[in-house]
């Protein structure tokens, strides 16, 4: 389970005496806490390493927003720590498929739901997360599904 291996990191991080990567697992953590709580009052409990999944995605993607302000805004310091966090993150994320891959996911889903024009863009994406959201990042899969029906 990705949430095992989080909490290994962080024990291993206090250990070596590594501050910065033990507020890096520290925050995966508490966020995963906070998705935990949120959760609570739903009937159904996702798969677990899926919504640890989703956690870490919109982290990573969160990180690679302020990575880009950080930047413009001429914050190398906090730019590098962001960078730090985000490959932090990304050692646990599931192995994200190249976008040769995604491409042809893509078409494959476009042809079996008869999907031609961007009126079907919802419904290709929702397919393509239903299938495959731990997988791609979806902010990628939906330019290139954009790109796919126009």
């Amino acid at each position: 389970m990705i949430r095992d291996s989080v909490k290994a990191a962080q024990i291993e991080a206090m250990k070596a005496k590594d501050k910065e990567r033990t507020a890096a697992t520290r925050s995966i953590l508490a966020k995963i806490k906070d998705k935990d709580i949120e959760l609570r009052t739903k009937d159904t409990a996702p798969d677990d390493d899926g919504m640890v999944t989703d956690v870490l995605q919109k982290m990573a993607k969160q990180r690679r927003e302020s990575i880009a302000m950080f930047e413009d805004g001429g914050r190398a310091a906090l730019a590098e720590q962001e960078k730090y966090e985000l490959a932090v993150i990304e050692e646990f994320l599931p192995a994200q498929l190249s976008e040769a891959d995604t491409a042809a996911l893509i078409d494959g889903i476009k042809v079996k739901l008869g999907a031609d024009s961007m009126k079907d863009m919802g419904r290709v994406m929702g397919e393509l997360k239903k299938r495959h959201g731990t997988e791609i990042d979806m902010s990628k899969a939906s330019a290139m599904v954009k790109a796919a029906l126009s």
